[in-house]
């Protein structure tokens, strides 16, 4: 019997009893349907954020923190210490710690920049300067709080409209999110470019200082973190109104630091250099680092979801074994006829094992098919409405070769199911078989 006969016949075979196979085919539809759904949720999370890297991230910098001591227990407030450094925003940063609101970590002092600033591979260190200011105001449109984002040291800015920062000019420049706009009073993104707007700050003793800077364009909100982003004159310049009457005898710290190393190292360098920085007592991040924090979180979501979808399909398994079971003893006395006109035990085989195939592939094929039909619109609701601040992210994403995988898992587990039954229909007894009842 040729192997297009034997296709042939366990597709006719495989709709004997419609009913039966609809329900096996609906089951493996489900969890297919999952699968597909919870892949392309995957795959869409994963572009998003190597777009990210890759868009905002600025090779070769290192974000640098004070390594904390694994396993250490706080028992209560640690020893008031006058001469703790104060880490530049205000923190007190105490022997176990900050005690300020920015953080867990101990304060990088001078001579610490110093000894980073020493590692091979490193070619420069810079503090990153924390600035809490007041309020931003446009015009006579009232003030509203700023926030300042921290990680523009590291990133490059997703502008909606503008240009980015110059970190070379004397001038005051800042980038608003795109959040600001309506509060501040813009009519849209490309009207706040360009324009001025007044900062409040206070010092060390609580004056209230005013300044102004130029807002050079709007930036969208990303992985990193919203804010306002400031440029190297205009930070400078908040960072020494907000220290202004401090006490010269405050120790000077820095919650952490960014160091520069050539962005033409391979991986393998980097983490060379990322474990030489630990055993000085650093931890040393890249952005691709940070950003990878939501890509595990993502992936453990995902692996969730893909172990219901497996359930499904365990459960469709146990259906293709009782349809094919069903099957072959109705066929009984077929299965007789069919070897004693000279069928092989291998072609007997063969053809119950392509009916569990099939099923499984019609199964799979309506599920990817369904889900691609319900999940592209989706996606597109989705990015114009609740992931409207996340420009660039399509929640679904399907990829071809994930869903040729998942049909090909899918078929391979209906293969599996089937052979139990399609071992049955080999085993048969011609002469017991055109005698079965």
């Amino acid at each position: 019997m040729r192997i297009q006969d034997v296709v042939a016949s366990a597709v006719r075979n495989s709709f004997r009893n419609k009913l039966r196979t609809t329900l096996t085919v609906i089951a493996i539809f489900i969890g297919a349907f999952t699968l597909t759904i919870t892949s392309a949720i995957g795959t869409g999370v994963s572009d998003y954020i190597d777009t990210q890297v890759t868009a905002i991230g600025t090779p070769g910098i290192f974000t640098i923190s004070k390594a904390t001591t694994p396993g250490i227990v706080s028992t209560g407030p640690a020893t008031y210490d006058p001469n703790a450094a104060v880490s530049s925003g205000g923190s007190v940063i105490g022997p176990n710690g900050p005690t300020g609101l920015n953080g867990s970590l101990p304060a990088l002092s001078k001579e610490d920049l110093a000894t980073i600033g020493a590692v091979p591979g490193i070619t420069a260190v810079n503090p990153l300067i924390a600035v809490t200011a007041d309020y931003i105001q446009y015009a006579n449109n009232g003030t509203y709080k700023l926030r300042v984002n921290t990680n523009a040291a590291i990133s490059k800015a997703s502008l909606a409209a503008g240009a980015q920062l110059d970190n070379s000019t004397a001038d005051y420049q800042l980038l608003i999110p795109n959040t600001y706009l309506e509060n501040l009073g813009y009519t849209d993104a490309v009207s706040a470019a360009g324009s001025v707007v007044t900062i409040g700050i206070k010092d060390y003793q609580r004056v209230a200082h005013t300044v102004t800077a130029t807002v050079v364009g709007v930036q969208n909100d990303t992985l990193l973190g919203s804010g306002a982003e400031l440029n190297t004159a205009l930070l400078n310049e908040l960072d020494s109104i907000q220290n202004s009457g401090k006490p010269a005898t405050t120790a000077e710290g820095y919650s952490a630091a960014t160091a520069n190393f050539d962005p033409a190292l391979s991986a393998t360098d980097v983490q060379v250099l990322q474990k030489t920085l630990a055993d000085s007592g650093y931890s040393a991040k890249t952005v691709a680092d940070q950003i990878g924090t939501f890509q595990a979180v993502i992936d453990g979501i995902v692996g969730v979801l893909n172990a219901f979808a497996g359930i499904a399909l365990l459960a469709a398994g146990f259906g293709i074994i009782n349809t094919l079971l069903m099957s072959v003893q109705e066929r009984t006395r077929e299965i007789g006829l069919m070897k004693a006109m000279g069928m092989g035990s291998g072609a007997i085989y063969a053809l119950f094992s392509l009916e569990a195939v099939f099923i499984g592939f019609l199964g799979s094929a309506i599920g990817a098919l369904v889900a691609i039909g319900i999940g592209t619109p989706l996606s597109s609701f989705l990015s114009t409405t609740v992931l409207s601040g996340l420009p660039g992210l399509n929640i679904l994403q399907f990829a071809p070769a994930s869903i040729a995988t998942i049909m090909g898992i899918v078929m391979f587990i209906a293969f599996v199911a089937g052979t139990l039954p399609a071992s049955k229909a080999a085993r048969q007894n011609p002469i017991e078989a055109l005698r079965y009842e």
